[in-house]
């Protein structure tokens, strides 16, 4: 049974942090979430993989090649335009001729669920769906279920709509006759998958394959702290790992053992990283700098003094001295959505550069390539490129 994994959107909502890659390629735990997904396909004993790449899809197919350090074999199809889940699927109808597993590249999931789902669709011969529990159901597609079948899916419901505490978790296994179906399901513009899953008769009855086990998404940025930290629990309980040979940590800097570092970090003297903290390549946390519940990407740099905390900051950013971006509960704005009491310093996006002592409130987000002078205040949404000047 080959496996697809859809990789082709965008994730516009977590910009400027997908302004040049695509969000399945977001790291978490010092590794591209999409990578979480191979692994789990590659563990359940599927060795042969069709990647739907569409979004900045150079990142995905210099990073991944011909899946052979994966121990599978991989084979690109790619959406020209994105247009939607069953779009993106049928784009990989060439290189099916027979069952399959499709998986969502910007969830993270364990191989069980692979695993149940081949076993399921082996003994039953039905479409198959995974359903776990969140505890906001509301935010992803809520599944109804009579006993294990599916009977509906309601994307991102009001409250009060449904009371099924099930989601779909994005994993399923078809019968090549899903094409087929999403062909003839009745679109305007973009072609959803689940909308095929409602309405089609050829692929149901519909069944549900519950999951108990580790299963995050991106949606938001915030979503990307969480996520870090729980796999990097998830990787401290299953076993220890110490830094890589070409990480610098001087003796006198703390390192929490919940942190997970990369080749080439350098943490200087008297800094602290706490935990929930990834350092990506050749990251630096200058001296008596503190970060915690950060995700830091590769050849960032926080300078000396600085303050760091419930933050993503992108490749090849600075902090500069002493800046403090101080984290804490806060109420976010993004498009037309109000988060309320969200846990989040902000994202500062590649290439931006914070002089010295500059202060970010919560909740901000810093543009790409954005200059921050010294002394300077930074709140809600700074545009990509902008200057920024104190007063």
């Amino acid at each position: 049974m080959k496996a697809v994994i859809l990789a082709a959107g965008a994730g516009s909502r977590l910009r400027p942090l997908t302004n040049r890659r695509p969000k399945p390629m977001l790291p978490v735990g010092n590794k591209p979430l999409l990578e979480s997904v191979v692994e789990a396909v590659s563990t359940a004993g599927v060795t042969e993989i069709v990647l739907v790449v569409g979004y900045h899809r150079e990142r995905i197919q210099n990073y991944f090649g011909d899946g052979n350090h994966w121990n599978v074999d991989i084979t690109y199809a790619v959406q020209e335009k994105q247009l939607g889940t069953g779009d993106a699927l049928l784009q990989a109808e060439p290189y099916i001729g027979s069952d399959c597993i499709v998986l969502n590249g910007d969830r993270y999931v364990e191989p069980r669920v692979v695993e149940d789902l081949i076993d399921e669709r082996r003994q039953t011969g039905e479409s198959c769906l995974a359903v776990t529990r969140v505890e906001m159901p509301n935010r992803f597609g809520v599944v109804e279920l009579d006993g294990q079948t599916v009977t509906d899916i309601i994307e991102k419901p009001n409250p009060g709509i449904t009371s099924s505490e099930q989601i779909n978790a994005g994993v399923y296994a078809f019968g090549p006759e899903i094409f087929a179906a999403i062909r003839q399901t009745e679109s305007r513009g973009e072609r959803a998958l689940t909308t095929t899953l409602r309405t089609q008769s050829a692929i149901h009855p519909l069944r549900a394959v519950p999951y108990t086990g580790l299963w995050g998404d991106i949606s938001y940025p915030w979503d990307l702290l969480w996520l870090n930290n729980y796999v990097i629990d998830q990787q401290r309980s299953t076993h220890e790992s110490e830094p890589p040979q070409s990480a610098r940590v001087a003796p006198s800097a703390v390192v929490h053992d919940g942190v997970e570092i990369d080749e080439d970090v350098a943490v200087q003297p008297g800094a602290a990283v706490f935990r929930g903290t990834s350092l990506g390549e050749n990251a630096t946390v200058g001296a008596n700098a503190v970060v915690e519940d950060a995700v830091v990407f590769p050849d960032a740099t926080i300078e000396p003094g600085a303050v760091v905390r419930n933050c993503v900051v992108g490749a090849n950013a600075t902090i500069g001295a002493n800046t403090t971006i101080e984290g804490g509960s806060t109420d976010i704005t993004l498009g037309d959505e109000v988060h309320r009491d969200v846990t989040f310093g902000g994202v500062v996006g590649d290439n931006a550069h914070l002089k010295g002592s500059v202060t970010i409130t919560p909740g901000t987000i810093v543009g790409e390539g954005v200059t921050a002078d010294s002394g300077s205040i930074l709140s809600g949404r700074i545009a990509d490129n902008a200057f920024v000047q104190r007063g």
